[in-house]
């Protein structure tokens, strides 16, 4: 029962303090799991994330749900899947309600560029870190150049994209493995 409420209480943390979606999480979601909880390693998680872009739903919630999973099985499941949208869905009830009375304010609605702009960089900051870990070599920096300028100029579902370079990995893969044979 202590693992499931510290499942449930680090995907808590992680979906109460942080804000932008799941790329802007994906720096505590590797300081909580990786760092200090050692539930998952680095690569794990970077794993859990793109299946989690894969599946429907929200990319944090799906990959709350999968490390749960192989820590706890379906009981470690839905203790992190719940704990990753309580203070989201506590934080949507108090806004919904008060709300109405304030969006119409310049201060609220300066506050809400605000965060934009901090959303923005967050996310920005995910995707360097990422960087590091992902494009080892000059084909993987191609396949992320293709992936891209698929979704940026493209209207290519992400999950197209997704499943298009896991295919181009796997073709590379053992185009080097055959080479070495």
């Amino acid at each position: 029962m202590k693992e499931l409420w510290e499942l449930f209480a680090a995907f808590a943390r992680i979906g109460g303090f942080t804000f932008g979606g799941g790329y802007a999480m994906l720096p505590m979601l590797q300081k909580e799991v990786v760092e200090k909880h050692q539930w998952a390693t680095e690569d794990e998680v970077l794993d859990y994330f793109a299946i989690g872009q894969c599946t429907p739903g929200i990319i944090f919630v799906n990959t709350a749900t999968f490390i749960g999973y192989k820590q706890k099985g379906v009981a470690g499941a839905v203790a992190a899947t719940i704990g990753s949208v309580f203070p989201s869905v506590c934080i949507v009830m108090v806004i919904a309600a008060m709300l109405q009375n304030f969006a119409e304010l310049t201060l609220v609605q300066h506050a809400f560029a605000g965060i934009r702009v901090v959303v923005s960089v967050l996310i920005l900051n995910a995707v360097l870190g990422l960087r590091k870990k992902s494009i080892v070599d000059k084909i993987c920096g191609l396949i992320a150049i293709a992936a891209f300028a698929a979704s940026a100029f493209l209207d290519i579902s992400p999950a197209v994209i997704v499943v298009l370079a896991a295919v181009a990995g796997i073709l590379i893969s053992g185009g080097r493995r055959r080479k070495q044979s």
